[in-house]
C-alpha cells in the first residue's frame, strides 16, 4: 500500500509539472536582459565651452582635452526586451533601455532611468506592431540602415541629421514589414524635449507637452517608409516638432514653432562593401511663423569589410545654411570621419574612431543645433573663440552583452 501511495503522489507531482511546462509553452513569454559597454579615451583640439548666458554667450579660449568617454561606436546601455505570445499570430511586447556614462556611472538622457527606449505594445504578424512610450521617430529609424557611421555617438552628427527630437516621449507608433517595404509613422503627445538658449536673444525650445487647453504644444509626428531589396535600399522619411517657444528672460510661453525635416537616402551593396547617402531639407519657424533656420542637410559614405574581423567605414557629412535667425552669410559647416573596427569574438571589438570638422564643432555641433551633442553627451565639442576647425581622435574598446 505504501509503494502503491507513493507511486500516486509521484504522478501527481507529474502530472502538475507537466501541466505548468504545457501552459508556459503555450504562453511562449520570455524576457531578455542586453547591453552594451562601450569606453574609450580621446584627443580634440580647439575646444571651447557651450556659449550660455552665464558665459555671456562666449565659447572663451582654445583648449586641447584628453580625457576618457563612454560611448565611442555605440551608447552604453542595458535594457529588458520581453514577448509574450498571445496566440493566432499575436503578441505583446515592451522594451525598456537604460543608457549610462561608463566613465561615471551616471544616467544619461537627462537622468531619465529608461531614457533611450521604454514602451510596451502588441505586435501582429500580419498587420504589424503598434507601440506606446518613449521611441525613436520614424525619420531616426529609417534612415539607421543608410548611414555609414552607423549612427556612432561620439562623431556622428545625429542631430543635425534627424533632430534634437529623435527620442520622444509619450509616442504612439506603428511599424509594419509587408515584403520588402518597411512603413514606420508616430505621434507623440508631448516631446519631453527642452533645450535652453545658446545664442544671444534666442528663445527657450521645448518642454513636457501634454498641457491643458494647449494640444498642439510639444508635439510632433513623422512618417517613413523603405525599401530593401539584394544590394538595393531606399528610404523616405518626414518629420515634424512643435516645440514652445519661450521668451529667455522670463521662461514665459509664447506659442508653439514648427520644425520640419524631410529625408531621402539610398544605399548600394556590392562585395564586401556598401555605400550610401542622402539629403535632408530642413526649415524651423517661430511661433508667429518667421523663419529662424533653412538649410540642406548632405551625406556620402561606404563600408567595407576588409577581412572577417576588419571593418572600415568613411563619412562626408556637409551642410548648407540658407538662413540663421535672418544671417544668410553663415559658414557652411561640414565633417569627414573615419572608424576601424576590429573584432575580437562575437561580443568584444577595439575600435579607432576618428574626425575633422570645418565650421563647427565635431558632430557639426554649432548654433544650428543648440550645441545639443555637448549638452546631451557632456563632453563639450564647442569650438572655441576664434577657431573654425576641430580634429578628434579616440581610441577604444566595446562589449555587447
Amino acid at each position: 500500500m505504501k509503494s502503491s501511495s507513493k507511486l500516486s503522489k509521484l504522478n501527481l507531482a507529474l502530472a502538475a509539472m507537466g501541466a505548468i511546462c504545457a501552459g508556459g509553452t503555450h504562453a511562449q513569454s520570455s524576457v531578455t536582459l542586453y547591453g552594451v559597454a562601450d569606453m574609450n579615451v580621446e584627443y580634440a583640439n580647439h575646444v571651447g565651452a557651450v556659449p550660455t548666458a552665464a558665459n555671456k554667450f562666449n565659447a572663451g579660449p582654445s583648449n586641447n582635452v584628453y580625457r576618457m568617454d563612454s560611448g565611442g561606436l555605440s551608447g552604453s546601455r542595458w535594457g529588458l526586451r520581453g514577448v509574450e505570445d498571445l496566440g493566432n499570430g499575436v503578441k505583446s511586447v515592451f522594451v525598456l533601455e537604460s543608457g549610462f556614462n561608463l566613465d561615471t556611472g551616471t544616467s544619461q538622457q537627462g537622468g531619465r532611468l529608461f531614457g533611450r527606449q521604454a514602451y510596451v505594445g502588441i505586435q501582429s504578424t500580419q498587420f504589424g506592431q503598434v507601440t506606446f512610450g518613449r521611441q525613436y521617430t520614424s525619420m531616426f529609424e529609417s534612415i539607421a540602415n543608410f548611414v555609414p557611421a552607423a549612427f556612432a555617438t561620439q562623431y556622428e552628427p545625429i542631430v543635425m541629421l534627424a533632430g534634437a527630437n529623435f527620442r520622444e516621449d509619450n509616442t504612439i507608433k506603428y511599424s509594419g514589414q509587408f515584403g520588402a517595404v518597411s512603413a514606420l509613422a508616430h505621434w507623440s503627445f508631448g516631446t519631453g524635449l527642452a533645450l535652453p538658449t545658446t545664442v544671444a536673444n534666442g528663445p527657450l525650445l521645448g518642454g513636457n507637452g501634454e498641457v491643458p487647453g494647449q494640444f498642439r504644444r510639444d508635439t510632433a509626428y513623422g512618417a517613413a517608409l523603405t525599401y530593401i531589396s539584394g544590394p538595393v535600399g531606399v528610404a523616405f522619411a518626414y518629420d515634424q516638432f512643435n516645440p514652445t517657444i519661450s521668451n529667455p528672460s522670463t521662461a514665459a510661453a509664447l506659442g508653439s514653432g514648427s520644425f520640419k525635416k524631410a529625408t531621402v537616402a539610398a544605399s548600394y551593396a556590392f562585395g564586401q562593401a556598401k555605400i550610401m547617402g542622402g539629403y535632408r531639407w530642413g526649415q524651423n519657424k517661430n511661433q508667429n511663423g518667421s523663419l529662424i533656420e533653412r538649410d540642406d542637410f548632405y551625406w556620402i559614405g561606404a563600408n567595407y569589410q576588409v577581412t572577417p574581423a576588419l571593418g572600415l567605414t568613411l563619412e562626408y557629412n556637409y551642410d548648407n545654411v540658407k538662413n540663421f535667425f535672418a544671417s544668410t552669410s553663415v559658414p557652411n559647416p561640414w565633417q569627414v570621419a573615419f572608424i576601424a573596427d576590429y573584432t575580437l569574438s562575437k561580443r568584444t571589438d577595439v575600435y579607432l574612431t576618428t574626425a575633422y570638422s570645418k565650421n563647427a564643432g565635431l558632430g557639426l555641433d554649432s548654433p544650428m543645433i543648440g550645441f545639443a551633442n555637448s549638452l546631451s553627451l557632456g563632453n563639450s565639442y564647442t569650438l572655441a573663440s576664434g577657431q573654425s576647425n576641430m580634429l578628434g581622435v579616440a581610441v577604444g574598446i566595446r562589449h555587447k552583452f
